[in-house]
């Protein structure tokens, strides 16, 4: 469409003019955005179209991730840059005074996720599509995303995210592959004329999936996969039958408003009983369509049902989805005429499953009164499914009554969506080597010792791509300038950088790139939050969703600590630092909330203060996003990854902040041990309790928060200013909860127990600060070790060793 500078701008204009009837004149910085990224889809249809039309006629086996979240960002920059035309745009719009800086801002964050799980899903789909293999994303299209937050007088406050108010530039709509999904009514079975079983469904709640797609461009190819988005709607029929049966065609828009509900927000609040109901049926949609359309997919290849293993991967990414075993089980019976036994192989050789947290109540468990009403066939299946399993292990393991009791999928009552995922599936992954152990060794112990051969690691990975090409340009180009471009298609050549750790030039150029970033931020702050912060301070930063684990309140304490030294020592000899904070806290959960009120609270005091502002500011970042990140990480100095540990997962945002040249203080937790483990002792600041300790806590139960409280003056004197008379409390008991959490409840994510060895570690980052050369090359080893952690290598290892897939090279 166009291959240099003067040919886009030809047809920029073109664009503005002949689609908007705008000149460059008259044009809003709107009016450019939709042009430009109108041109772009031309560009990215054609490549669409060709990927399409060859995964159809080479029969190519294809990967379907279903999650609940895809946390996407903003699409136009990376599209830019994954079709390599980033340059030659930016170079054009200077030309005609524009910048696309303003006008990537046009573009909303897209509201399809939260937190990690979402950002990961986002990052395999671009390593999918840069590594030419077929794999696509099934989600669900929100129509107000999780929640806009807003910060009122300290409080977090939820508003709908109208982030579709201005329509999805990159999605269209496919009314002509839309699905019905039913809920509810009552299920009936009679054998026909052959003796097959035939079921049969009255009074159920029918709902129409349509899908809306989204091109997933991959890089320097012309692999375009897809992102397929269900949006929930009315069928006319069911909508007016069911007016029509209870007399009142006045409920027609209530029914038409209750079904739509199903794709407004994610994760709607499940604290009662509707809620509850609203977030399985969310869950059974995104599954029933996403089957759906994979089944008739693989029916347009005329092949036996036998090959469906062969040509479909579906992957279930936390257990969120773990409905997607019933229904192909469903509907490969009902449906297709498909044996029981048949049907069961082909659904656990097609499906495979990745675990995401130790949490027990993120492990997801249903009322079976609720499925069974809601989904009166699934239940069925399922039940049969459970009372197999049990069969299965009693005879593997005769009179082990305790271990049918653990594993079945189906007890005391409830749905256990886990157990139902590890047993339906052939593969089973954690997301980091300390994770995956936890899993084997203690939390999912019995099913590892079950099924051995059925359970891996695949550490997570970030795309380099978004995170460090776009995001850091400056940074890019200095690694490319040093080392070439090799490392773009093989990020894992980014180790050559240490061949450079004790060039001078190269480390004072860092240095000034992240000084340059830090610059950038800070004006950026300036103008959003109207706040003035010094970009020769310490940018500690601390992003994540809120939750009790990821222990932001442990930093809070830290800060609310130096505060008072500050005050009580106004000579004390510190190195500045910036505070950075950004993230949600879900509506329901009020501990995490007040926890957002601390961190504001501390944020007002501290900055108000001009005995101590010029040596510490904090900033509550509000309505953290993917555009935000990517302005906060390649100017961060110090990351913060201070969960508890054995509960995180993995983490992500360890490796962008890692790949950006930030240094991580953090716990043994997570990914975070295989950071530790490449770049060693010196080039990361570890404290706190290891896995195996919190552990011994656990099982012996001699964890005392109020020993910690009596012993330490520094952590009483800081307890004391949340409920005393203080600037913090301002004599109020805003924080009872948090102090009733740490000392009433014996602090359930050891804060206090750690509080010393994390204020150690602070201590040391601010006197490595203050030796630049050291502190580079630092950096730079973070940099270079980084390259493992690319998504590109994660993906490649669930190609080969989980689904089973190959580069589909014949596009180039």
């Amino acid at each position: 469409m166009f291959s240099d500078k003067e040919e886009f701008k030809k047809e920029f204009q073109r664009r503005l003019e002949g689609n908007l009837g705008k000149s460059i004149d008259n044009a809003t910085t709107y009016d450019t955005y939709r042009a430009l990224s109108g041109l772009l889809q031309e560009k990215i249809n054609k490549h669409w179209l060709k990927t399409n039309e060859e995964y159809r006629q080479s029969k190519t086996k294809q990967v379907y991730y279903f999650s609940m979240e895809f946390l996407m960002g903003r699409l136009l920059g990376n599209n830019l840059l994954n079709e390599k035309v980033l340059s030659v745009v930016e170079e054009g719009l200077a030309d005609l005074n524009l910048s696309l800086s303003d006008i990537e801002e046009q573009e909303s964050d897209a509201g399809l996720g939260n937190g990690g799980l979402g950002r990961l899903a986002a990052c395999f789909l671009d390593s999918l599509a840069s590594l030419e293999l077929a794999g696509h994303g099934y989600g669900i299209r929100y129509k107000y995303g999780m929640f806009d937050q807003h910060i009122v007088d300290g409080k977090q406050v939820e508003l709908p995210d109208h982030w579709l108010q201005d329509g999805f530039v990159w999605e269209t709509r496919r009314p002509e592959e839309a699905v019905t999904v039913r809920f509810g009514g009552r299920v009936s079975s009679e054998k026909d004329k052959d003796g097959v079983l035939r079921f049969h469904y009255t009074d159920e709640e029918q709902i129409l999936a349509v899908p809306y797609d989204v091109p997933v461009v991959g890089y320097s190819n012309e692999t375009v996969n897809t992102l397929r988005l269900w949006s929930a709607e009315p069928t006319v029929s069911d909508t007016l039958q069911k007016a029509e049966r209870e007399g009142e065609f006045g409920h027609f828009l209530h029914h038409k408003r209750s079904l739509e509900r199903i794709s407004e927000f994610l994760y709607p609040d499940d604290s009662n009983e509707e809620g509850k109901k609203l977030r399985l049926k969310q869950e059974y949609f995104l599954v029933s369509a996403g089957v759906q359309s994979i089944i008739r997919t693989f029916e347009a290849l005329d092949l036996p049902w036998s090959e469906f293993p062969e040509k479909a991967a579906l992957h279930i990414n936390d257990t969120h989805p773990a409905l997607v075993i019933p229904e192909l089980m469903r509907i490969l019976m009902d449906e297709k005429g498909v044996g029981w036994e048949e049907a069961w192989e082909i659904t656990q050789s097609s499906v495979s499953y990745t675990n995401h947290t130790t949490l027990s109540e993120a492990l997801e468990s249903w009322p079976v009164g609720l499925v069974r009403s809601l989904l009166p066939r699934i239940f069925m299946i399922i039940d049969e499914i459970n009372e197999r399993f049990c069969q299965e292990l009693w005879r593997t393991f005769p009179g082990d009554f305790n271990r049918i009791a653990d594993l079945a999928i189906v007890a005391d009552g409830q749905v256990k969506m886990a157990h139902l995922s590890i047993v339906g599936s052939h593969s089973v992954n954690g997301v980091a080597k300390l994770h995956t152990d936890i899993l084997k060794e203690r939390e999912m112990k019995r099913f590892y010792n079950t099924f051995p051969d059925r359970f891996n690691n695949k550490t997570n990975g970030i795309t380099h791509r978004r995170w460090l090409m776009h995001a850091n340009q400056k940074l890019a180009s200095a690694v490319t300038d040093t080392i070439g471009d090799g490392w773009i298609e093989k990020p894992g050549e980014l180790k050559r950088l240490l061949d450079h750790k004790e060039d001078a030039s190269f480390l004072d150029r860092l240095h000034d790139i992240k000084q340059e970033n830090k610059k950038d931020f800070s004006n950026w702050v300036k103008e959003t939050q109207g706040i003035i912060v010094d970009p020769n301070s310490i940018f500690d930063v601390h992003i994540k969703r809120l939750h009790g684990y990821k222990r932001q309140l442990l930093n809070a304490l830290h800060i609310m600590h130096l505060y008072n030294e500050l005050k009580s020592d106004p000579t004390l000899d510190i190195v500045p630092r910036t505070f950075f904070f950004g993230a949600k806290a879900a509506p329901s959960y009020h501990f995490a909330k007040k926890v957002i009120q601390l961190i504001n609270r501390i944020a007002d005091v501290v900055n108000n203060d001009k005995a101590v502002n010029e040596y510490i500011k904090v900033v509550f970042l509000p309505n953290y996003s993917v555009s935000i990140a990517e302005k906060m990480i390649p100017a961060s100095n110090v990351s913060e990854q201070i969960s508890l540990a054995t509960k995180e997962a993995s983490g992500t945002g360890n490796m962008k902040f890692m790949m950006n040249g930030a240094l991580t203080v953090g716990t043994m937790d997570g990914a975070n041990v295989e950071i530790h483990d490449l770049v060693g002792d010196d080039n990361i600041y570890i404290f706190g309790l290891r896995s195996d300790e919190v552990w011994d806590y656990y099982h012996n139960g001699s964890y005392s928060a109020k020993a910690m409280y009596n012993q330490d003056e520094r952590i009483r004197n800081t307890l004391d200013e949340l409920l005393h008379y203080s600037p913090f409390s301002k004599g109020e008991r805003d924080f009872q909860e948090i102090y009733d959490a740490l000392l009433t409840h014996n602090d359930e994510y050891f804060v206090l127990k750690d509080f010393a060895s994390y204020l150690l570690a602070q201590k040391k980052v601010s006197q490595d600060y203050q030796k630049t050369r050291l502190w580079n090359a630092k950096s730079l080893v973070n940099i270079a070790q980084s390259g493992v952690f690319s998504s590109d290598r994660t993906i490649q290892e669930y190609a080969r060793d989980i689904w089973g897939i190959q580069r589909v090279t014949s596009l180039k």
